[in-house]
Order: C-alpha cells, then sequence, then structure tokens
C-alpha cells in the first residue's frame, strides 16, 4: 500500500474544499479549466488503459457491469445534484445540511480510488482523480458553508469526504492481494464498474466544458481538454506498451 497515493489524495480534496474559505465562490474560472482538464485526462485514461485491460482479462459480458457503473453515476447524480462536475449550488443561508449529496458525493468517491490498486495505472489516475476532486470538493464546501454548521464542523465533512477515496483505495489494495478472501475473483467487474462511473463523470464535465456559456466558443476550455488527451496520450506512448 503506497502512503503517498493516500497522502495525495486526501490532501487534493481536502484542500479544494477548504479553499472555499479563501476563495470567492461565484469566481469559477479556475475551476472550469481545471474540470476540462481532469475529465479529458479521465476518459484517454479510461479508453486507453482502463477498458483495454478490463475487456482483455475478462468474461464476455463484461460490458454490463460497464454500464451498470453508467447507470449507477446517473442514478448517484440524482441525490448529489452534480456536485462531482464541480456544480456550486446557491441556497439560503442557514440551510439543513445535504445529507443525500454528502453520501453519494463520498460513495462516488469511494469507487473512484478503487482501480488505483492496479500498480500499471497507478500514475495515470492518481493525477486526474486528485484534480477532479479539487472542484468537486470546493463545490461541496460552498453548499456546506451555506448551512448552520460552523467552520470546524464543515472541516471535519470536508476531510470525511477526502477521506474516501482512499478508503477506496486500501480497499482495492486488500481485494487485489487476496487478503479479503475470494473478493479479488470478483475485482475485474468492480473496475467495470467504476469504468462506467468514470465514462459518465468525464463525458458529462466534457460536454459541459465543450459548450461554453451562450454557445460561445472557449478557448481556454478547449486548450485544457487537448492538454489533458495530451498528457495521457504521452503516458500511452511512453509507458502504454508495458502493460498487461
Amino acid at each position: 500500500m503506497n502512503l503517498f497515493i493516500i497522502s495525495i489524495l486526501f490532501a487534493s480534496a481536502f484542500a479544494g474544499g477548504s479553499s472555499v474559505f479563501f476563495l470567492k465562490r461565484d469566481n469559477r474560472a479556475a475551476l472550469k479549466f481545471i474540470l476540462a482538464f481532469s475529465g479529458a485526462y479521465l476518459f484517454s485514461i479510461t479508453v486507453l488503459h482502463l477498458m483495454p485491460h478490463v475487456y482483455n482479462h475478462s468474461e464476455q459480458f463484461i460490458g454490463l457491469y460497464v454500464l451498470g457503473g453508467f447507470l449507477f453515476q446517473l442514478l448517484m447524480e440524482q441525490f448529489s445534484e452534480g456536485i462531482e462536475h464541480g456544480h456550486v449550488h446557491k441556497q439560503e443561508h442557514g440551510a439543513a445540511f445535504p445529507l443525500g449529496i454528502m453520501i453519494s458525493l463520498c460513495l462516488h468517491a469511494f469507487l473512484e480510488g478503487m482501480p488505483l490498486s492496479q500498480v500499471a495505472y497507478q500514475k495515470e489516475l492518481i493525477f486526474g482523480i486528485a484534480l477532479h476532486h479539487i472542484p468537486a470538493a470546493f463545490a461541496l464546501g460552498s453548499l456546506l458553508i451555506q448551512t448552520r454548521l460552523s467552520k470546524s464542523s464543515i472541516a471535519i465533512y470536508l476531510a470525511i469526504f477526502a477521506t474516501a477515496t482512499p478508503l477506496g483505495y486500501m480497499l482495492s489494495f486488500g481485494i487485489n492481494s487476496g487478503s479479503l478472501g475470494n473478493l479479488e475473483l470478483h475485482f475485474d467487474k468492480i473496475m467495470a464498474i467504476v469504468i462506467g462511473i468514470f465514462l459518465h463523470i468525464s463525458t458529462t464535465i466534457l460536454f459541459e466544458s465543450s459548450s461554453a456559456d451562450h454557445h460561445v466558443f472557449n478557448r481556454q476550455k478547449l486548450i485544457a481538454v487537448l492538454l489533458g488527451i495530451g498528457i495521457s496520450l504521452l503516458n500511452f506512448v511512453l509507458f502504454g506498451t508495458g502493460h498487461s
């Protein structure tokens, strides 16, 4: 188990959420750039690395699990209201604690940590997931700060969210190493579900990023998407042949 991965995943999410105390919540330009970049990067990694591995080493109907993951993320968004995409929701000050959003967002983050036990994909995925969690955590922090919670309580909930992905990684590590009984036999199915989630998240981000406000072309978003795809392709060219 890699403590560096755990630290990066926790720090990126917690820092992204905590920044809500210091940054203006109506200034979203940088967050949109990060979202577009991470969405393109996650999509490319999923298509170039994760999907070929799962389809080459799994049963004939593995695609059903990919589809299931896609639909599962669609269902979770009915509760999270798109915070995974960095959507900042405005509510009246003193609004009730968003329990459904918190649970669904933590479950989403937990599942995102599952592929990281595959050593061959750690260097590609950790970067994209960490970046993806910055705007998501910022959106969660923006929502929590509109409730009756104190700053210390908000920090605790942000820490809970930041812990979700490392917990997913640790569980997946236990499954992949065989230390959790026969669960490793189902690891490819779990990976396929995560792939479906990644496909939904990344394509939704890219769709939203490609359509600027009032359909005005946005050069910065295009640059972010091309950078994300370019770095993923560079990883694939340099290291992709070593994957089995």
